[in-house]
């Protein structure tokens, strides 16, 4: 009788605990989610100032995290640039995980998740939320049919005959697929940042560059997640997954992305902000700088700490080679896209206009923060994204088993 090597008791037990973690956090966010169902959202910490929080953080965080998805299948599928394909199944897959993550945090911030259809029946085209709805539902669509493909062509797919036909099916529809993905997916990821951008009402919205800014960020966010969670996944399992020079014109990429958004975003707040000196953009400045720490994440965090640094870390030479900084990097832009999010949605609402109905010309700020039940759900949905990823690399096999040395790659910190 053989026994179980140490080290691999070892990964098996804290494989265990990770999944038992996980599931204690689904568990809670369940609980929540049921709270909010039979309560309603008088449960939570929104109102009709502040009616967006947490959840469409959450919800427009992991819809840019999933960009990834778009971003590799059209580099493989329509630029048919092969080397990538290895990142083609974890970029769909977590692209899935991020637009499903996306739909539950919705139909919980809806207050009446039953009328969920009421968009696909009630036409209002001159919505930019209505084309999102379109949108979304219909690249989740693509990216259900992606994963069928993966799951065709995984073990999944031996122990289930007829799944494995329709995958193989699929497959042969991955270019169209890609294709439609990719126009559904530049529409709505760009329709978010104009759904704030159209509101003239609203004088720190009211620009056109929040679309072009919302996207340019989404392409640098999914990268960066899908390239993180693959050197991560190596790291456990001990392999290098990309050929080391595949691995580094990756980085180098998202490394100029990410200097780019920076380029505009700085140009977009010296136009807005600084220049212009517009009376209602000041003032709602000043608010805001005086109730929250909005300047000290806009420029500590998303600027310099999720924008420069990440930025000089994999363009410079002697620091983009160093896996252990390039990891850095990438979680620090996958950070800044969600505090960018945060920023930007709550922004607009605790700083309100002097006009808006029911509010004193005299009142600087309101206030928001989650409550409990909020938090349970939002950490109910991150262990449901994180849960699916671990089971998909585990049962789907995401990642092919034939590995590339990484002797080029530095692993030092």
């Amino acid at each position: 009788m053989t026994t179980m090597p140490l080290q691999h008791r070892s990964y098996h037990r804290t494989f265990m605990i990770w999944l038992a973690t996980l599931g204690l956090a689904l568990a809670i966010g369940v609980v929540a989610m049921s709270i909010v169902l039979m309560k309603g959202l008088q449960v939570t910490g929104l109102s009709d100032r502040v009616p967006w929080g947490l959840w469409i953080t959450l919800d427009l965080s992991a819809i840019a995290l999933g960009a990834g998805a778009f971003t590799f299948s059209a580099a493989v599928y329509l630029f048919r640039i092969k080397q990538l394909e290895v990142l083609a199944r974890p970029a769909v897959f977590i692209g899935f995980l991020g637009y499903s993550s996306a739909m539950i945090a919705l139909a919980m911030d809806i207050g009446r998740p039953d009328r969920f259809w009421h968009p696909l029946v009630y036409w209002n085209v001159h919505s930019v939320l209505w084309e999102i709805t379109w949108c979304v539902i219909l690249y989740t669509t693509v990216l259900v049919m992606e994963v069928l493909a993966v799951a065709g062509d995984s073990q999944v797919g031996e122990r289930w005959p007829q799944l494995r036909r329709v995958g193989h099916f699929l497959h042969k529809l991955t270019p169209i697929l890609a294709l439609i993905g990719m126009g559904l997916s530049l529409l709505h990821q760009s329709s978010l940042g104009a759904t704030y951008g159209v509101l003239s009402g609203r004088a720190i919205w009211f620009k056109p560059s929040l679309p072009i800014m919302f996207i340019i960020s989404a392409v640098a966010g999914g990268m960066s997640l899908t390239m993180l969670a693959s050197m991560l996944v190596g790291r456990l399992r001990g392999q290098q997954f990309l050929p080391p020079s595949v691995c580094l014109g990756v980085t180098r990429t998202i490394g100029f992305i990410t200097l780019g958004y920076m380029y505009i975003k700085i140009w977009d707040w010296a136009a807005t902000s600084y220049y212009s000196h517009l009376p209602s953009t000041a003032d709602i400045l000043s608010r805001l700088n005086a109730t929250t720490p909005y300047a000290a994440t806009f420029w500590g965090v998303e600027v310099i700490l999720s924008g420069l640094i990440p930025a000089i870390i994999l363009l410079l030479p002697n620091l983009c080679k160093r896996k252990n900084l390039v990891m850095v990097a990438l979680g620090l832009i996958v950070g800044g896209v969600i505090i960018n999010r945060w920023n930007i949605t709550l922004s607009g609402l605790v700083a309100p206009p002097a006009w808006s109905p029911g509010i004193l010309g005299n009142i600087v700020a309101v206030s928001y923060f989650p409550s409990i039940i909020e938090i349970g759900v939002a950490m109910g949905i991150v262990a449901y994204a994180l849960l699916g990823f671990t089971l998909g690399v585990h049962f789907l096999e995401l990642y092919p088993k034939k590995v590339h040395e990484t002797t080029q790659i530095e692993t030092g910190n």
